[in-house]
């Protein structure tokens, strides 16, 4: 049954795809964790799935060894399965939503925020649904924030096969949350047209909805987490992977096809640096096998696949120049960029992007720009990152560290907060990213 309120207290609830997968939602739950316990709540809960289901499912995962601790307070839960072989899909989702129904209903005031619409706000959505068909009452607020594969992977591919009642029942797991925010600009626009072609296909009006209840929130980062680095402890790192300062251009992401790994290894090998400089990418992925075998034995190019959180920003600050060269792909667009906002954070050698999807809302005019999928323009935009005088290298990374400030991970909290939280959280009137 559920407890008497317990009104003293505050607790917060993440649903996501949390670490040890690479992915930049993982980061940015872990940066609003750590906020919400400066600004009141006492009990900070990060949901998330059992290790083995993330291993099975062929995600990439960082080393599980050198994954960075949690604040005292923030707890990390991975709810097992329900049921057994015969219930072959599902038994995960309805551990989480379980687990869920008892959170609710335990008698703490909750706010729960779900990244990923697919399954994550099912999980949240199913379980509020099945404590109040209960006839439990529970204090609960929820947040749903999508991302761009939840248009691009999962309501696209639906209108593209027919399968309109799969986007209509996503549009409507979106909608039933109190608070619907988006990752981008970006991400905002790709959703209402979305549900404009929905709408079309079956009558509903989602996309008016949509207009006037979808907000921007950018993601978190943990901008204390790149910045005033010990220059030391980057020669450090650096020379224990046997890398030398503004020695090398440097990829950091995962490596999927719309990454555009394999536009940079071949404009890597096209460009002056080859001569100069190596070529690091760092990270896993789908297309980390396919990014590998185009390498082939070429000892100038290094892979890494085990870099942990800590030596992420030190990688960032001492190469020569960063690249992602994102690419529009149609089970993947690039809806805001949070490697390059760490990038920026880090210093080092500038950034080399394109224009894909949110990535103009993540750098601003700070990167040196080419249009996707073309390895003849990367190469000379690789060659122009290295030509850059001391100066003009110093001025680009301020200018670029400036911009990303705006999305550090409390400024983005108290305003994807605001309104939600009592008075005893001292929430500030102001801060410096805005909720459009």
């Amino acid at each position: 049954m559920i407890q008497q309120s317990r009104d003293t207290e505050r607790r917060l609830v993440i649903v996501v795809r949390a670490d040890p997968v690479i992915c930049g939602h993982a980061t940015e739950a872990r940066g609003l964790a750590e906020v919400a316990l400066q600004r009141g709540f006492d009990d900070v809960r990060i949901m998330s799935w059992p290790i083995e289901a993330l291993q099975a499912a062929g995600l990439p995962l960082k080393p599980l060894d050198e994954l960075l601790p949690y604040s005292p307070g923030i707890t990390v839960e991975r709810p097992g399965p329900v049921g057994d072989y015969r219930v072959p899909t599902g038994r995960h989702l309805l551990g989480l939503s379980g687990r869920l129904f008892e959170l609710f209903t335990d008698g703490v005031p909750t706010v729960c925020m779900s990244m990923y619409l697919t399954p994550h706000a099912n999980a949240v959505v199913d379980a509020l649904r099945a404590v109040r068909a209960a006839g439990l009452d529970a204090d609960v607020t929820t947040i749903a924030e999508a991302v761009g594969s939840d248009i691009t992977n999962v309501v696209r591919s639906c209108i593209a096969e027919g399968a309109i009642g799969a986007a209509a029942s996503l549009f409507t797991t979106y909608l039933a949350n109190d608070r619907c925010v988006a990752v981008s600009a970006y991400t905002r626009d790709l959703i209402l047209e979305s549900a404009r072609q929905v709408d079309l296909a079956c009558g509903t009006r989602f996309a008016e909805e949509i207009a006037a209840r979808v907000q921007i929130s950018y993601p978190a980062v943990d901008a204390g987490a790149y910045t005033g680095l010990d220059p030391s402890a980057v020669d450090a790192a650096l020379a224990a992977r046997g890398l030398v300062r503004d020695g090398y251009v440097l990829f950091l992401s995962r490596v999927a096809a719309a990454k555009g790994a394999d536009d940079l290894v071949n404009a890597y090998r096209a460009s002056g640096a080859a001569r100069t400089h190596r070529l690091v990418i760092a990270g896993n992925g789908p297309a980390h096998a396919d990014t590998r075998a185009l390498a082939g034995d070429d000892e100038r190019i290094l892979f890494l696949t085990d870099v942990a959180d800590e030596e992420k920003p030190l990688l960032m600050n001492g190469c020569a120049a960063y690249a992602l060269p994102s690419k529009p792909r149609p089970e993947f667009v690039e809806t805001f960029g949070i490697a390059l906002v760490e990038k920026m954070l880090a210093g080092g050698g500038p950034v080399i992007t394109t224009r894909t999807g949110g990535i103009p809302e993540a750098v601003g005019d700070t990167a040196i720009e080419v249009p996707h999928s073309d390895p003849a323009a990367l190469a000379a935009a690789i060659d122009r990152a290295l030509a850059m005088d001391p100066a003009e290298r110093a001025a680009a990374a301020e200018r670029a560290r400036a911009h990303a400030m705006r999305f550090d991970r409390t400024a983005v909290f108290d305003n994807l907060f605001a309104g939600l939280l009592d008075a005893r959280t001292d929430l500030p009137v102001e801060s410096h990213v805005t909720i459009s």
